[in-house]
């Protein structure tokens, strides 16, 4: 008998081919994984390209309506939507926000007309709407928390009343969870979902999603830093989403999402709860980019989100989600 190199164990039998291959994956991505973000604005073209984004646009509400039903036929079940407010209706007090007939408002009535079996998720913050392109009231120069409280929660309700199905509070202010909790139970919203954004960071990933909306001109030099999670941090991020499960939170989310794949874990293993990761612009937008310039193969982007399901993602929010919805179906 010929002496034996190698133990009897070979881990590359089960790498031989592709279906043994997919057979023994740890880990499966799906459409139903996934979540597109869309930016909308009360514009007459239907689409504006997003110059830091590749293929992403500004939807009008017929774009809008267009793009959603593309989405359902590649198996997509949720969006997320985020609105570029014109800067005539920008104030201090963001007081567009609680217009009911905002474009926001608008688009989930329409979503939920044409649409009623999408899952429709409604950003609150007050960033879009405030002149100074900050998540809060500015009150003597600083961010109020408690004040801002308030206007979240009005304007989670209002988003309620117009259809969202899940109620995402992105501004990091304290307390934001249970303010919102309280306005939709007394409002008899009992069953409306929030999905918190618990751990959000402070991070330079940002900045084409600001481009998006048309915050970024608004915020200048400002920093959203004492709201935001210093990016050093995990154990305080424990403690924030700690922190919102008990104040009414059903859904947790990291951001951003590929960068920070410690957190996901760490979240994921200690509170076992639904937990989601936002591909965030910069992170999308740097992908994006290498593979049009053809640095990278296309096949790094479907890696990221990967990566994001195998530290714990129940879903993943990413730009690239009618994509990779697309090859997936293929």
């Amino acid at each position: 008998m010929a002496n034996r190199i190698f133990p009897t164990t070979r881990l590359r039998r089960s790498r031989s081919k592709s279906f043994l291959r997919d057979l023994v994956a740890e880990n499966k991505l799906s459409s139903d994984d996934l979540i597109q973000p869309l930016f909308i604005a009360d514009q007459k073209e239907s689409q504006i390209d997003i110059p830091s984004m590749p293929g992403i646009y500004r939807h009008n509400l017929d774009s809008l309506y267009a793009e959603t039903e593309e989405l359902l036929k590649l198996g997509i079940k949720a969006i997320a939507i985020f609105p570029a407010i014109h800067p005539d209706k920008k104030n201090p007090e963001a007081s567009h926000a609680f217009d009911q007939t905002n474009i926001v408002c608008n688009a989930l009535q329409g979503i939920k007309q044409r649409f009623p079996e999408i899952i429709s998720i409604a950003d609150v913050a007050l960033d879009p709407y405030t002149d100074h392109g900050h998540d809060g009231l500015l009150i003597d120069g600083k961010i109020n928390n408690d004040e801002t409280l308030k206007l979240l929660a009005q304007q989670a309700l209002i988003l309620s009343e117009a259809g969202a199905d899940i109620i995402a509070p992105s501004d990091m202010m304290d307390g934001r969870v249970k303010a919102i909790r309280d306005s939709l139970e007394s409002n008899n919203f009992v069953d409306t979902i929030i999905l918190s954004y618990a751990a959000k960071y402070a991070s330079s990933f940002y900045g084409p999603f600001r481009d998006a909306v048309g915050s970024a001109e608004n915020l200048g030099n400002s920093s959203k830093k004492t709201y935001q999670m210093n990016f050093s941090n995990i154990d305080e991020a424990l403690h924030e989403v700690e922190m919102d499960i008990n104040e009414g939170a059903d859904i947790v989310m990291i951001k951003p999402g590929t960068a920070y794949l410690d957190v996901v874990h760490a979240i994921k293993s200690k509170f076992q709860l639904p937990t989601f990761v936002y591909q965030v612009s910069g992170e999308y937008s740097m992908l994006a980019l290498s593979i049009e310039k053809g640095w990278l193969d296309k096949n790094v982007m479907l890696e990221s989100l990967m990566c994001c399901k195998r530290a714990g993602a129940d879903a993943i929010l990413t730009y690239a989600a009618k994509q990779i919805a697309s090859e997936l179906n293929t």
